[in-house]
């Protein structure tokens, strides 16, 4: 994070403003889809495994090994993508990484047995995370600080709505003989459909587009020429960035999307079908909390610019747990109806994290190293913690049950992750000034030179 000595390129001249970076709306729609099928790819396996798991034989075990194996099989690829992605550029890495996730999720449909199921559900995934951290770094490269919390949440809170109101949908299929088969291949084909409008419609801003300091420079003298191993590893010395990585591996507001129907199912006596239709309300709460949330950071900025990044991100810790707690932990009679306000309540719970937590990872990384900081954080980090929940809850819940996995996780654990965050009071003002430095110091050097 020292200040750079090299001389950049010469500056070009006053003509583009940090506010106004081309394309950046018609960007953000086009990597919703990307990032939707990423989210779908998850939805479809947890929507379709009740009748998955009648078909082939299944257990919660095996849903919880589908589930970890593909997020594991995600922590060497992400980075790998984004790699890619530095060498033939994002466009073209993003409409790989979609259209070959596209063509395993296709091949998952034809599976006669678990092991068949498990190799192509998990290369569908190792494709498919790829987008997230290349979309995320893009988002950050398009909009300034300020205004990167309502861009994210109208990304996710779009992408996700649109994964969670397509489980009642694809759970439709079910409905049929061997019909999780042809949800299968519904998903591998919007994935490979949102391959091909990223190829049409995506415009590159290029790295530092938005940065207030670097706004009217060349991309070659907004950033370092290379970005090393060595840069990369510096990330873990930026004391902000490593907190978030730890919250991350306490973030067990996952669970619920992994075994949020099993529990219905297995724990409520719902059927599948009955019990998919949660994910509307979920997908609606999660829409309010992303596109809400993010309105509301901007808000928190101006009042309290210094720590109320941090406030907000705790808070939305405490909301999820108190809400899982009371919508996990007591019987409800009445149909799902309860069971759909409670989920609603937890997707808005969930949704106000990605408003204010991407911004704030933004604030600390230099533009350069965000691409390789978001594959850290959301490959490797959050699939790890997907894994550890996964594979751990599976197992636990043959033993003890959803319901008392889902107190210990979503509730015990969540507190735990807000408390944990409070550190960031103290390092995030400090790692946010250290960057704001840097980049007036680039821009004084590329002045300098011109």
């Amino acid at each position: 994070m020292a200040t750079e000595q090299s001389a950049a390129p010469t500056a070009a001249p006053h003509t583009a403003t940090a506010s106004r970076v081309p394309h950046r709306w018609r960007n953000l729609l086009t990597l919703t889809g990307v990032i939707s099928v990423d989210n779908t790819e998850n939805n479809a396996t947890t929507t379709l495994f009740p009748s998955i798991s009648t078909a082939l034989g299944l257990t919660s075990g095996n849903l919880g090994t589908l589930a970890a194996l593909g997020k594991v099989a995600s922590v060497p690829t992400g980075p790998f993508w984004v790699w890619l992605a530095g060498r033939m550029g994002r466009r073209a890495t993003l409409v790989l990484t979609t259209v070959l996730g596209g063509l395993f999720g296709v091949l998952a449909g034809f599976a006669h047995n678990f092991g068949f199921l498990l190799l192509f559900n998990t290369l569908m995934a190792a494709c498919l995370i790829g987008a997230s951290p290349i979309a995320n770094a893009v988002i950050a490269d398009s909009f300034t600080d300020r205004e990167r919390g309502k861009a994210v949440g109208i990304l996710y809170g779009a992408a996700n709505t649109f994964g969670q109101i397509i489980g009642p949908v694809i759970a439709l299929f079910t409905g049929f003989s061997d019909g999780w088969r042809y949800g299968m291949w519904a998903i591998g084909g919007v994935c490979i459909l949102a391959g091909l409008i990223v190829a049409v419609a995506f415009k590159d801003p290029g790295v530092g587009a938005a940065e207030e300091q670097l706004a009217d420079l060349s991309e070659t003298a907004r950033v370092k020429k290379t970005v090393t191993v060595k840069s990369v590893l510096s990330l873990f010395r930026i004391p902000t960035y490593s907190v978030m990585m730890l919250s991350r591996l306490l973030s067990g507001h996952l669970l619920i999307v992994i075994f949020g129907i099993q529990f219905l199912v297995a724990e409520r006596g719902f059927s599948n079908a009955v019990a998919a239709v949660v994910g509307i309300p979920f997908g609606a709460g999660y829409l309010a909390g992303t596109v809400g949330g993010g309105y509301l950071l901007a808000f928190v900025d101006r009042r309290w610019p210094q720590r109320g990044r941090v406030s907000y991100l705790q808070l939305a810790q405490v909301l999820f747990a108190v809400v899982a707690f009371f919508g996990t932990q007591f019987h409800y009679s009445g149909g799902i109806g309860i069971y759909c306000v409670f989920w609603a309540l937890m997707g808005f719970g969930q949704g106000v994290n990605p408003p204010v937590n991407r911004p704030l990872v933004s604030a600390v990384v230099l533009p350069e190293l965000r691409g390789q900081a978001f594959a850290i954080w959301l490959s490797v980090f959050e699939t790890m913690a997907w894994a550890v929940f996964a594979l751990a809850a599976g197992q636990l819940a043959e033993s003890f049950g959803i319901q008392e996995v889902f107190l210990w996780i979503m509730v015990v654990l969540m507190l735990l992750n807000a408390a944990v965050l409070g550190v960031l009071h103290t390092t995030y003002p400090r790692d946010a000034r250290r960057v704001t430095h840097t980049l007036e110091e680039r821009r004084r050097l590329a002045r300098d030179t011109a």
